[in-house]
């Protein structure tokens, strides 16, 4: 893992290390916590910001036969880390250990592999630089040359930390993402009127009716535009495109909100309504709106019992995506009420149902306007990050793809976006060097810096970011 890793030749390695390494990153998805870097947080040790709350490590561990308390549980931080650098060996050819030694390497400096030998001179090591001036969260964004992180915030939340980050004029930008899953989630009438209440409380305005539900989504919606919101999110098996009157949504709503249990043809009814009043409030705002599609969450009830959700007990889906996507996509264009849209898929299966759907609505108005997102959740790794590139590249336009993101909650996943330039550099340099693409290297590369973060800038319409910020980056043609 040196300094040409992954990088099969001498084009990717010109391509990755003169026009990929040094643009700066834009994180337009993830779950990071926004308070942390309004205080800019410290962690007193690796554990603390790097196995707490990632669960793609937890599945791992508890693959590997260790037990949940030391996971989960009450063990300590150390016994923690321990636990899982004795996990690391049995990782080989998991995306987790390249991730983690990337990880060691980038913010560390540390190139020994992490093992249960190796493992109480990093844990001391880490823990020392933590300490230093340059390892707070804002430390951490610097190292990875990060200028824009769009967070994931429910419709209640109060943005207090976005404001306090604003207030403190830094040049990382911090911007919210509106999330409403929990406001269309219809499944459990005791969730979803508990749900109300909060919502009562942020919109200050009592919810007897649907119209009065609206309004205070809607009022929300504008506050959280009036924070420098420009991205809303949607975590879904799939997209609700069921035929409905306004009438039976207000009944449907009555019945919930009286606590009554939905038939699945209401529950299906209901939340397609939501998503087209979603879709229409962020084509009014000038929205991009996301669609994360296909995970089948929370499998295991007792965990779930346990533990809660974002725990480890989801996997891939094997939900029909095609039909309902192209009739809610074709609903809002008919209507010309059709945002700036990234659909995600977590099942590789539908790689090219998505790539092909995106080609359906866009109309020439933007640059890529409908996106296929970068490879989300289990296939965020070498194998998914290649065949949805090599899927765009032959359905659609791979120059105007908006590149990567984390989906993250640790300040520690920054690496994945050099993981992703390498292998797309690699692409290139590849076919270049087989006669497949010229060997234009100033206009390929300028290519591959669009994708790595000139696109996203411009599609977000996110100009107060300079892509020439880092002296010696070449512009290309």
């Amino acid at each position: 893992m040196d300094a040409d890793f992954l990088l099969n030749g001498e084009t990717a390695r010109r391509l990755y290390h003169e026009y990929a390494s040094h643009m700066p990153i834009i994180d337009y998805h993830n779950h990071l916590p926004p308070d942390q870097v309004a205080a800019d947080a410290r962690f007193d040790n690796i554990t603390r910001v790097w196995l707490n709350g990632d669960h793609y490590k937890w599945r791992a561990m508890r693959t590997n036969g260790v037990d949940e308390s030391y996971i989960t549980g009450n063990k300590s931080d150390w016994e923690k880390f321990q636990a899982w650098s004795a996990t690391v060996p049995y990782t080989l050819r998991n995306p987790l250990y390249h991730w983690t030694h990337l990880e060691l390497q980038r913010y560390f400096g540390i190139t020994e592999i992490l093992n249960a030998d190796s493992a109480r001179r990093i844990y001391d090591a880490t823990a020392e630089q933590l300490q230093q001036p340059g390892f707070s969260v804002n430390g951490l964004l610097e190292k990875m040359n990060v200028k824009l992180i769009c967070t994931t915030d429910d419709p209640v939340d109060n943005l207090q930390y976005h404001k306090a980050i604003r207030e403190q004029n830094r040049s990382l930008k911090v911007l919210p993402a509106f999330r409403p899953d929990k406001a269309m989630n219809v499944d459990d009438a005791i969730s979803f009127n508990n749900y109300l209440t909060q919502l009562e409380q942020a919109a200050d305005t009592s919810i007897s009716t649907y119209n009065d539900y609206l309004s205070a989504l809607k009022k929300r919606h504008d506050f959280f535009a009036a924070n420098q919101c420009g991205v809303s999110d949607h975590g879904l098996e799939e997209i609700y495109a069921e035929n409905y009157t306004p009438t039976e949504i207000a009944g449907i709503f009555a019945k919930i909100r009286s606590g009554g249990r939905l038939t699945l043809e209401e529950n299906r009814k209901f939340k397609s309504a939501m998503l087209i009043t979603f879709a229409q409030w962020d084509h009014e705002k000038g929205f991009v709106q996301q669609f994360h599609l296909g995970a089948l969450r929370n499998n295991n009830s007792r965990m779930m019992r346990e533990l809660g959700p974002d725990t480890g007990w989801d996997s891939i889906g094997d939900f029909s995506q095609a039909r309902s996507l192209a009739k809610f996509l074709d609903r809002l264009d008919r209507e010309n009420t059709l945002a700036r849209t990234i659909i995600y898929n977590l099942n590789p299966a539908d790689n090219e149902l998505f790539a092909t759907m995106i080609g359906n609505f866009n109309d020439g108005s933007v640059a890529g306007k409908i996106q296929w997102g970068s490879s989300w959740w289990f296939l965020d790794q070498k194998d998914g990050m290649t065949r949805q590139l090599n899927a765009l590249s032959n359905m659609g336009l791979l120059s105007r793809f908006i590149g990567m993101l984390t989906d993250s909650r640790s300040f520690l996943s920054f690496p994945r976006h050099e993981y992703f330039r390498r292998l797309l550099c690699n692409l290139f340099g590849e076919e270049i060097d087989n006669g497949e693409l010229p060997s234009d290297i100033p206009w390929i590369g300028q290519v591959i810096q669009d994708i790595c973060f000139n696109n996203a800038r411009n599609y977000f319409n996110w100009q107060f970011l300079d892509e020439k910020q880092n002296a010696g980056v070449k512009t290309g043609k």
